[in-house]
């Protein structure tokens, strides 16, 4: 509950420095990239095809690779963000991170710099949060999960809690790996992040 109140309070926030009107960047691992999928049917993809339907002008960069990390994310940022001016990032990194265990306040660190850094360019910042199944450990999971409330808070940015809700541990949801959306749940992706994204047009 507290995460979500964050988020909505910190999107009316956002609101209330105005419109977009350029490009949107997607810096994103597996998830964002249609991992096992046509990147056609993917998340990003439908959130493109959404902002034309909507009447929306801003064209999506799709920067997600398979496997990065949130170090990955923010050595790769510079150059993105020189090369497509975004007017909004939106990060969604970390599952990697915590999939090897490494520490949340590293993953902390490296997320609160892609933010400054994006910020620092000009861009309004959409976090997308995720969670750790439970065989990490309680401990574990609950500090990982915190440190994207503690970022939302910190940096007021918007945050969508768990960009998964919905989608991890449901059948028909994720493919026989266990861990990577199906066709099926894209759609379900992207309408978890979109009433705060769209906020922020």
């Amino acid at each position: 509950m507290r995460a979500w109140w964050v988020s909505g309070a910190v999107a009316l926030l956002m609101w209330a420095q105005g419109a977009l009107a350029g490009n949107v960047l997607v810096v994103g691992d597996s998830i964002s990239a249609a991992f096992g999928l046509d990147t056609r049917v993917g998340w990003v993809a439908l959130l493109e095809k959404r902002l034309v339907e909507g009447g929306y002008s801003q064209p999506v960069i799709n920067a997600s690779i398979s496997g990065d990390t949130s170090a990955g994310g923010l050595a790769r940022l510079p150059a993105l963000l020189a090369q497509h001016r975004p007017e909004l990032v939106i990060i969604e990194l970390g599952g990697n991170d915590g999939l090897r265990g490494q520490a949340p306040a590293q993953l902390q660190q490296n997320l609160a710099a892609m933010i400054d850094r994006s910020r620092e360019a000009g861009a309004k910042v959409l976090l997308l949060g995720m969670q750790l199944p439970p065989n990490y450990g309680q401990r574990y999971t609950r500090a990982f999960a915190e440190v994207y409330v503690q970022l939302a808070e910190q940096k007021q940015v918007p945050l969508v809690p768990f960009f998964l809700q919905g989608v991890g541990g449901v059948a028909g949801m994720v493919q026989d790996d266990g861990i990577h959306p199906t066709q099926a749940a894209q759609p379900r992706l992207l309408d978890n992040v979109w009433p705060i994204l769209q906020a922020m047009l």
